[in-house]
């Protein structure tokens, strides 16, 4: 008997025995392996690397101004973890990848050349307990960086200058603001914690910044925060039920002064804040009101009613001193003069597309436009918008790889299916189903999709003309994962529901006719994978079982040490012995979501719940099993698959709601 700290060899039976949360794991290693299985050998971690190739998606459903034209011709955003800088007419992008968590907020300095962005708390402290009761011991160590924090960074060569405020952030950050008049030297920061603290920082004295001042902003929602573009000392918060005019004094003391709306119908929320080229502040707000502040006062000096029905969600002062409107409901772009009239000049974005969220200026007379709905599009409003970057909005489990061409298809609970273009980095096509979208599989053809819902409802369609042939029913729990045999003829469904339902497959994929049901496992099925002869399925569950089934009697195989030597076709199941190495040492069952081997063989890729993507030597199968780790999703990252050729590996966030490609070389 061979053993680590938590598994053991039992070299008779030729099997691995590990605990997982507590439960028995034995895993029985094939014949080949077995006699010369050695527990304490290190796996080494693969030649190949990834590097991350492009980023599909766009954070604009709960993040404000967050998309920036940049000197060197790129757009900056951010998704996930992921700060993007996208050059459209190159097709390029590059990533500044140095953050640990979601980013929630981004803005560039006067210089053009720097940004400054800021994230969540990282995944270690989820539960998100207050710094001021756990702070963390050593700010220095590379573990303080999954703290709230603010990175500022160089955009040419994304070289990382500052990392401000570790240990001095309770939540997130929700917004950031260079100093303009004094060419840059302080940085302010809103805190997402219940006080809504607001912190003026000399972010380039010392390694971590020095904070000057902190002081509670408002018990409510704040939602921009920006120093006065000419008014050393001035800064203008604003947000729920309130804007804010503050001064920061010669020694580094802020007041603050509430705008007075006097007899007008105050707003619920002042949603977005500007600054006209003579220096008075703008501001749009919940009533779909624009409102003008005299410079340097707290008082209202013109108001302009009901421009948008429902609110304003982004000004922007163009280069000429025109205005440009957005609604955050009614999905306009409305330009003003510099006197606040209406130009009629106006365009609206597509429905589908989603109402305005930010607007900022382009290249020339263009416009910048991201979406409530994840979309970045741009134009102008005499030749109107065309989107550049479209995302999913809500949660990402489901993604089928396309047999032949370097396609992918993603599936998400926003109820939308998305065939991506791997090699144009472009969308295909998109299409509703009406149905939050659990999982994905093409057939062996690439003709025909099977999409699994989150009701028990599955559908069979053609993935060129994305007409639905069928739509059938099984359980009424979601359809975890839909998989051909290698074969065609049978279709395996695993659900929430602890079963796996079995179809034939006849008409070229288009008929499908139920064969039985496996029942067998005592918690809902989350893999499996068909032999290469497709006679039998392996599977696993929430309670960490490995089970195999006779697909075609739908029948449990009970010893299992009997299939230790049956190839398999595909390997995404997280818990055989050819994957054992991927779970750390005292790993909880769930912290791996998904799994899967390349087509040659020869690698294998993994998707954790701590926003990483890694990447080991195939088969996994010592406990001590080096690999390549990468970052770039925040959430949890639900799934990974090898596109049909391995040039490129595709991971989907679940909450993040991004979509990653990552080149291998």
């Amino acid at each position: 008997m061979e053993w680590t700290r938590d598994a053991t060899y039992n070299e008779e039976e030729g099997s691995v025995r590990f605990f997982l949360r507590g439960r028995p794991i034995v895993l029985y290693a094939p014949t080949a392996i077995a006699e010369t299985y050695d527990m304490l050998k290190v796996a080494t971690a693969p030649q190949i690397r990834l590097k991350l190739e492009w980023v599909y998606g766009y954070r604009g459903r709960d993040c404000r101004s967050n998309l920036h034209l940049l000197p060197t011709g790129e757009i900056v955003y951010f998704v996930a973890a992921a700060v993007v800088l996208y050059n459209v007419e190159e097709q390029s992008q590059r990533h500044y990848l140095g953050h640990t968590d979601d980013v929630k907020c981004l803005t560039v300095h006067p210089n053009k050349l720097l940004v400054a962005t800021g994230q969540a708390a990282g995944h270690d402290r989820r539960e998100g307990r207050s710094w001021k009761f756990n702070p963390p011991p050593d700010r220095m160590a590379p573990e303080a960086e999954q703290w709230p924090h603010v990175r500022v960074w160089n955009s040419v060569s994304l070289h990382t200058l500052a990392v401000i405020g570790i240990g001095e952030f309770e939540r997130s950050i929700c917004c950031l603001s260079f100093s303009k008049a004094d060419g840059g030297v302080l940085l302010c920061a809103v805190d997402e914690a219940p006080d809504h603290n607001i912190s003026i920082w000399d972010w380039q004295r010392g390694e971590r910044g020095q904070k000057i001042t902190e002081t509670k902003c408002s018990a409510d929602t704040v939602v921009a925060a920006e120093f006065h573009p000419m008014d050393r000392q001035s800064i203008v918060t604003c947000g729920k039920s309130h804007i804010s005019f503050w001064t920061l004094d010669a020694g580094g003391t802020l007041y603050k002064r509430m705008g007075i709306f006097e007899n007008r119908d105050k707003p619920k929320y002042v949603t977005c804040l500007a600054f006209t080229q003579t220096g008075d502040v703008v501001s749009g707000d919940s009533n779909g009101n624009i409102i003008v502040w005299g410079r340097a006062t707290n008082t209202i000096s013109k108001f302009l009613r009901g421009l948008h029905e429902g609110s304003v969600f982004s000004v922007c002062v163009m280069k000429e001193g025109n205005l440009v409107t957005g609604g955050g409901k009614d999905g306009r772009l409305v330009q003003l003069d510099a006197s606040l009239n209406p130009t009629g000049q106006e365009t609206r974005v597509p429905e589908h597309l989603g109402p305005v969220r930010v607007i900022a200026e382009g290249r020339g007379s263009q416009l910048l436009v991201g979406t409530t709905r994840n979309c970045i599009l741009i134009g102008s409003l005499d030749l109107g918008l065309t989107p550049v970057v479209c995302g999913h909005t809500d949660e990402l489990w489901g993604l089928a790889i396309h047999p032949s061409l370097p396609q992918f298809l993603t599936g998400g609970h926003d109820q939308l299916v998305t065939l991506w273009d791997s090699m144009s980095h472009s969308v295909v096509w998109s299409k509703d189903v009406a149905e939050p979208v659990q999982s994905a599989t093409f057939s062996l053809d690439g003709s025909v999709l099977i999409i699994g819902c989150t009701t028990g409802h599955w559908f069979v369609m053609d993935a060129e003309t994305r007409e639905v042939y069928s739509t059938h029913t099984d359980g009424a729990e979601p359809i975890q994962v839909v998989k051909f045999s290698p074969d065609g003829a049978l279709l395996a469904l695993g659900s929430r529901d602890n079963n796996i339902y079995v179809y034939q497959v006849s008409e070229e994929a288009r008929k499908y006719s139920r064969v039985g049901r496996c029942m067998g496992h005592s918690s809902f099925v989350t893999h499996l994978d068909w032999s290469t002869d497709s006679q039998y399925i392996q599977s696993n569950s929430g309670d960490y079982e490995l089970l195999y089934w006779n697909a075609g009697l739908c029948r449990q195989v009970p010893q299992s040490s009997q299939l230790r030597d049956v190839e398999w076709a595909s390997n995404s199941c997280t818990l055989t012995f050819s994957s054992l190495g991927i779970w750390p040492e005292g790993a909880d069952g769930t912290d791996v979501n998904h799994c899967d081997r390349s087509h040659n063989g020869e690698l294998m890729a993994t998707a954790d719940d701590f926003g990483k993507v890694k990447l080991y030597s195939y088969p996994v199968i010592q406990p001590r099993s080096l690999c390549h780790t990468y970052g770039g999703h925040s959430s949890h990252v639900t799934n990974v698959s090898f596109l049909h050729d391995d040039s490129r590996l595709i991971s989907t966030g679940g909450r993040d709601t991004s979509v990653m490609q990552w080149a291998l070389s």
